[in-house]
């Protein structure tokens, strides 16, 4: 992924997990318990790529609606 800061893109080790028509990150995660951790790295993904939504799925769950979070970086203007 590259990331762009004051006009200048730079490399990464940043490595999305999905990006949906360049508009939203979806970070995938297969792991017993989300942590703040998780929710800080797709906000950090989400700043660095100037993208204004990204969603964090964790399939390792029962119920994948209670693992499902959609995060938001500023307000969406559509």
């Amino acid at each position: 992924m590259k990331i762009k800061y004051k006009d200048t893109f730079l490399d990464s080790g940043f490595i999305a997990d999905i990006i949906v028509e360049n508009k939203v990150i979806i970070e995938v995660k297969a792991i017993t318990e989300i942590k703040n951790i998780h929710h800080q790295q797709l906000l950090t993904y989400l700043k660095l790529t100037d993208l204004k939504l990204g969603i964090l799925v964790n399939f390792y769950t029962d119920y994948i609606a209670k693992s499902i979070f959609r995060k938001i970086n500023g307000n969406l203007d559509y």
